[in-house]
């Protein structure tokens, strides 16, 4: 299976100095793993959570471990990720997470 690598712009909005948008890896394998999806920041931050979580929490909050998502406004998404060093929160514009989920799915549809 293919892997889908779609590179997009993001806010992190607990950067205390905004840069404003920065260069963010959205990222899928199916034949590593078919059930979860990558978030790749700038520097050696990359994020592994379920692809699942990413599509509820693009219509109402979401939560599984460390990885938190809802949808801010009408045309925003946020992903809130949690470490022993604090929390991340990243502010994507919805339609690029939805246009990667799709093209997850087209790559990969729901395993069962």
């Amino acid at each position: 299976m293919p892997v889908v690598e779609q590179y997009a712009r993001a806010h992190i909005v607990t950067d205390e100095e905004d840069p404003g948008a920065v260069p963010v890896v959205l990222r899928y394998d199916p034949d590593t793993d078919p059930r979860s999806v990558r978030v790749g920041l700038p520097g050696p931050h990359e994020w592994t959570f379920s692809r699942a979580l990413l599509e509820l929490g693009l219509r109402t909050p979401a939560a599984s471990g460390d990885v938190r998502v809802w949808p801010c406004g009408r045309v925003q998404a946020v992903v809130e990720f949690h470490t022993d060093h604090g929390v991340e929160v990243v502010q994507f514009e919805s339609r690029t997470l939805v246009r990667f989920l799709v093209r997850t799915y087209i790559a990969e549809p729901v395993p069962t």
